[in-house]
């Protein structure tokens, strides 16, 4: 096995330049090669007045199979959004929604996942601890909404054993994997998802307008594509007779897209997945994990309380600590005008380092948090 340079991955990311960054569960940092890539297309734009633009959807397809390769489906799958909004939000209004269905999801997950029962007319949200999931599941429960690890506890619930069940039940799940995909290995064959959606500026070390969902081949023969345009239709690349009438949808995901890409964006993300294929997700998982292990050993040290959940969670790279007394906006604040990058959230000091961290990161922080404390 060859042993990865960490010193070396790090100068691919200029922004690490003269700060301790410590939060990827908000803003992921963009390698070189990613911002060369997306320059590399606009030059590209410039050479040849677009007039190969079918092409980009070539080097699109390329990028849907690196997406199917982390996650472990097909790049049949794959549909590229915007955000992980926009993706859950063509989910759901392409179900077919009874008056009394319910939708159920985490206490305290993140927004998205919060305020998707309250767009639906006649829906009822129901919010429960994860570990409560199953007790809550009724004959009106038609989607469960996770998040793979919780935007503000790190929390990371076991998810295999209670889809399998969910599956049985013939309830449909849609996993929100903003916060782990590009840090934690994630199996589409094992878990099995009805939809998985993704916004791929935080772990995925990508610009603002990367992200996909996943969309089962079950899932894909019955939910209705509700943004429509010129690519809707199977035959769009035969640009110099599109189709009119009603479109005739592909089985592929990309049924979903409707129109032209962000192709700035797309580009930056594959080279993105090339540094993260490069290094391999195992080998970036030990990492992270290993990078908050060490920062939990640093904050205990100074008397942060980490709160243990009960129940069935895995380890996670998002570490949230409590520091009785200590008010943690002020306190990330703090740390921030000694340009050491944290955040705060419901009473949380989160700390979330990425492959890109190290041993000299944590130290940092805990040598600041050990003189403003």
């Amino acid at each position: 096995m060859t042993r990865i340079d960490w010193q070396c991955v790090r100068r691919e990311f200029p922004s690490l330049e003269g700060r301790t960054f410590l939060n990827t569960a908000t803003y992921g940092q963009l390698p070189r090669r990613a911002a060369e890539a997306a320059a590399g297309h606009f030059r590209r734009r410039e050479e040849t007045a677009c007039a190969d633009f079918l092409s980009w959807f070539d080097d699109a397809e390329r990028l849907r199979e690196s997406i199917a390769r982390l996650i472990h489906a097909s790049a049949e799958d794959i549909a590229f959004f915007p955000n992980a909004c926009s993706a859950l939000g063509m989910v759901l209004n392409g179900i077919d929604w009874q008056p009394g269905d319910e939708i159920l999801t985490l206490e305290h997950d993140f927004p998205n996942q919060i305020y998707a029962a309250e767009s639906l007319k006649d829906v009822r949200g129901v919010e429960c601890e994860w570990n409560e999931i199953e007790q809550h599941v009724s004959a009106r429960t038609r989607l469960v909404l996770v998040s793979t690890v919780d935007y503000v506890t790190g929390e990371r619930p076991n998810l295999a054993p209670t889809l399998a069940r969910l599956r049985d039940r013939g309830i449909l799940v849609l996993l929100d994997g903003t916060q782990s995909i590009g840090a934690l290995e994630f199996d589409c064959r094992t878990l099995r998802p009805d939809f998985l959606v993704v916004d791929a500026y935080k772990w995925m070390i990508s610009p603002n307008g990367a992200g996909f969902l996943y969309v089962e081949a079950g899932a894909r023969k019955w939910l209705r594509p509700n943004v429509i345009g010129w690519r809707s239709d199977r035959d769009w690349r035969n640009v110099d007779a599109l189709h009119h009438g009603a479109p005739r949808f592909s089985e592929r995901a990309e049924r979903y897209e409707g129109g032209m890409l962000p192709f700035p964006s797309l580009y930056a993300m594959q080279a993105s997945l090339e540094l993260i294929e490069q290094l391999g997700i195992d080998a970036i998982q030990n990492r992270v994990l290993g990078l908050a292990s060490l920062t939990k050993e640093e904050l205990r040290r100074l008397g942060a309380q980490l709160d243990a959940p009960a129940g069935d969670y895995l380890d996670s790279q998002i570490v949230a600590a409590r520091f009785p007394g200590a008010d943690v906006s002020a306190l990330a604040k703090q740390l921030g005008g000694k340009n050491i990058v944290v955040s705060a959230r419901r009473g949380y000091l989160r700390v979330s380092p990425h492959f890109y961290n190290n041993d000299e990161d944590v130290g940092t922080l805990s040598k600041a948090l050990r003189t403003i404390l």
